[in-house]
């Protein structure tokens, strides 16, 4: 089916979740999951697939609740003081096709009650992969900084994210390199705030894709610092 919009009670079931997170409950409300949050993100994900081709041909919409492009509701809480077994937000991510988890450059859509952002990045990627992205920044900053200048980055985000920062420079660089605040970041990612009433209306598609144009430069970079094309 065509994305006609989130309907009202997508939010609404997430409320409800947020104050009844137990498996009981959960079962008993299965079939408005299916109905009103997996059925919408997989028409959304179907959607957004040609436009996002257009971006770039390296990014996955896989319209999948299993191993494709929506994140499982179930909450990994083996290693975890919070046993609540569901989340209570909607995630939807777009990774690189040599990607094949979240530590892969990525374009991500969230959608809570109590936010709905719309981004892309990096995050937290393993030691070899932030080596690279770091010598890259040191080696090409004036790339790094032009993309951070253009009209549409400044209009969608602002700035990059603070990343999770070291608190000290990483190894091989000073604390007066003029890109410090950047070496120091272990994520690497922007996000733009939308609002709920976006979300219900088919024009949420053409939106979530504008901003990820405004993300392309910084996207771009990421994936050649990685080895990835873009």
């Amino acid at each position: 089916m065509a994305f006609t919009g989130f309907p009202k009670d997508f939010f609404t079931f997430f409320e409800e979740l947020n104050d009844n997170n137990t498996r009981d409950w959960f079962m008993d409300n299965k079939p408005r999951y299916e109905t009103n949050i997996v059925a919408p993100c997989l028409d959304f994900i179907e959607a957004i697939a040609p436009p996002l081709a257009e971006i770039s041909p390296h990014f996955l919409a896989i319209p999948k609740k299993m191993g494709g492009s929506m994140f499982r509701i179930y909450r990994d809480i083996r290693f975890s003081k919070d046993k609540t077994p569901y989340k209570t937000h909607a995630g939807l991510q777009f990774r690189h096709v040599l990607g094949k988890n979240a530590h892969a450059p990525g374009f991500y859509v969230h959608l809570s009650t109590d936010e709905i952002l719309i981004g892309g990045g990096i995050w937290q990627p393993p030691s070899p992969v932030l080596a690279n992205i770091r010598k890259r920044i040191d080696s090409h900053s004036d790339t790094w900084l032009a993309g951070q200048s253009t009209k549409g980055f400044i209009k969608s985000f602002g700035k990059m994210s603070a990343g999770n920062p070291l608190k000290r420079p990483p190894r091989g660089y000073n604390d007066d390199h003029p890109m410090i605040d950047d070496l120091k970041k272990r994520s690497f990612f922007m996000m733009a705030d939308a609002k709920r009433a976006d979300t219900y209306t088919p024009e949420f598609v053409t939106k979530v894709i504008n901003v990820f144009a405004d993300a392309a430069p910084m996207m771009a970079f990421l994936c050649t610092a990685v080895d990835a094309p873009f």
